[in-house]
C-alpha cells in the first residue's frame, strides 16, 4: 500500500482527475497554429464570457500568460511597467519582461495585504515632460490573490481605483489572476466583476483548479489578436491543444465549487498550527488557501522542521530561516490536515529533544522555495 503524503508545497502539484483525463482522451482536436483546435476554441470563449472579456487565448504557463500579456501592452521598447516589489511578475518570472521584451520594471513598494499604496502608484507613473529622460509608463499590474501576503484578496473596490487611475493616466492594467478563481470564492464577488476594470487578466489552470497544464489570457479582441503572434514568438503556439484544455474545462467546471473547502480547511490548519506554542499565525490574514506561520523558537529553523517533516511524508516550504508556507488544494482532506498538525507537533517535539540529525541547509536555500 502506497505511503500517505500529504503536500502543502504548492497547489500545482496537483493530478487530473479521471474525469479530466477521460476528457483529454476524448477531446476533439485540430492543428491550434494552423486552422485553429475546436476544443481550444470552445474553452477559450468559455473563458472570455466567465470572466466579461471579448476574448481569451490558452498558453503553457503562467509565466507565459504574464510576459505576452505585458509586452502586448508595452510594444515599444523602453516602456515602463508599475507593479509590486514583491509581486510574482517582479520576483519569480527571471526577469522576463526586461530580459525579452526591453520592458523596465518600476516597482512600488507592497503592503502585508498585497495592494500598493494608490499614492505611491500615482507618483511613480512618469510625467511626459521627462520623455526625453524616463522610461515611459504604459502599464499597472496587479497580483489577485497575492502569493507573496499569503494568498491575501485584493478587493473590487481597490481594482476598480487603480483601473481608474490607469484610465485617468491612458495607461493599462493587466491583472495577474493566477488564483482569481479562489480572490472570487473568498471575497463572494463574481469573478468577471472582480476583474471588469483590467485590461487584461491571466488566469492559470494548473494551480488550485487543478488542471495538468495552462493558463489563459483574456482581454479585448484586438489585445488578444496581438498575443497570439506574440505566443508564436516565444514559443507557445501549440498544436492539439485541445488535450489539455480539456482537461482545463472540466477544471473549471468542477474545481471552482471546491476552492471554498481549500480555504476552510486553510483556516483549520491555521488555527492548530497556532495551538502549538513553537509557533505563530496570523489567522486574519489567512483569506484563501494559503498559510504562513513563523517560528518563535529560536532553537528551531524552518529547514530542520521541514526536513523533519519530510519524513514523515508531510511536504512543505520554507520561506525563510524563521517562515514557512504550506497550501491547500483539492488533494488535501480534512484528515490530512489533522495528519499534518499532529506531524507538526512531534516534529517540534523530536527537534527540541535534539534527536534528529537534520543538517541546516549552509547556503539557506532550498529547492522548494520557489514562487509559486
Amino acid at each position: 500500500m502506497a505511503a500517505r503524503v500529504v503536500d502543502l508545497r504548492a497547489d500545482t502539484v496537483t493530478k487530473p482527475t479521471e474525469a479530466m483525463r477521460a476528457a483529454m482522451a476524448a477531446a476533439d482536436v485540430g492543428d491550434d497554429v494552423r486552422d485553429g483546435d475546436p476544443t481550444a476554441r470552445r474553452f477559450e470563449a468559455e473563458m472570455a464570457a466567465l470572466m466579461g472579456k471579448e476574448a481569451a487565448l490558452f498558453v503553457p504557463s503562467g509565466t507565459m500568460a504574464n510576459l505576452v500579456s505585458v509586452l502586448t501592452h508595452c510594444d515599444v521598447r523602453g516602456s515602463e511597467v508599475i507593479l509590486g516589489d514583491d509581486s510574482h511578475i517582479h520576483l519569480y518570472e527571471n526577469g522576463g519582461i526586461a530580459t525579452i521584451g526591453g520592458v523596465h520594471p518600476r516597482p512600488v513598494r507592497s503592503n502585508p495585504d498585497g495592494t500598493m499604496d494608490i499614492d505611491r502608484i500615482v507618483a511613480a507613473i512618469r510625467s511626459p515632460d521627462g520623455v526625453i529622460y524616463y522610461p515611459t509608463t504604459r502599464l499597472i499590474c496587479l497580483e489577485n490573490t497575492h502569493v507573496n501576503s499569503g494568498g491575501r484578496c485584493l478587493s473590487v473596490e481597490y481594482t476598480d481605483k487603480v483601473g481608474e487611475i490607469a484610465r485617468s493616466r491612458g495607461l493599462k492594467l493587466h491583472l495577474d489572476g493566477a488564483r482569481i478563481f479562489n480572490a472570487s470564492v473568498a471575497l463572494g464577488v463574481p469573478v468577471d466583476r472582480l476583474v471588469k476594470a483590467a485590461d487584461s487578466v491571466s488566469v492559470c489552470l494548473s494551480k488550485g483548479l487543478g488542471a495538468p497544464v495552462g493558463s489563459v489570457i483574456v482581454g479585448s479582441k484586438a489585445f488578444i489578436d496581438k498575443a497570439k503572434f506574440l505566443r508564436k514568438t516565444l514559443g507557445g503556439g501549440m498544436r492539439q491543444v485541445g488535450v489539455l484544455c480539456a482537461a482545463a474545462h472540466v477544471a473549471v467546471r468542477d474545481t471552482v465549487g471546491k476552492l471554498a473547502d481549500d480555504h476552510r480547511r486553510a483556516k483549520s490548519l491555521a488555527e492548530g498550527l497556532n495551538k502549538i506554542e513553537q509557533f505563530t499565525v496570523d489567522s486574519a490574514s489567512v483569506e484563501t488557501n494559503m498559510v504562513f506561520f513563523d517560528i518563535v523558537d529560536s532553537r528551531i529553523s524552518s529547514y530542520k522542521l521541514c526536513q523533519i517533516l519530510e519524513k514523515r511524508n508531510v511536504l512543505a516550504n520554507p520561506r525563510s530561516l524563521k517562515s514557512v508556507r504550506v497550501v491547500l488544494h483539492y488533494h488535501i482532506s480534512d484528515s490530512d490536515v489533522q495528519y499534518a498538525l499532529t506531524c507538526f507537533e512531534k516534529a517540534v517535539e523530536e527537534l527540541l529533544m535534539g534527536d534528529t540529525e537534520s543538517e541546516h541547509l549552509a547556503d539557506g536555500a532550498t529547492k522548494n522555495s520557489y514562487g509559486y
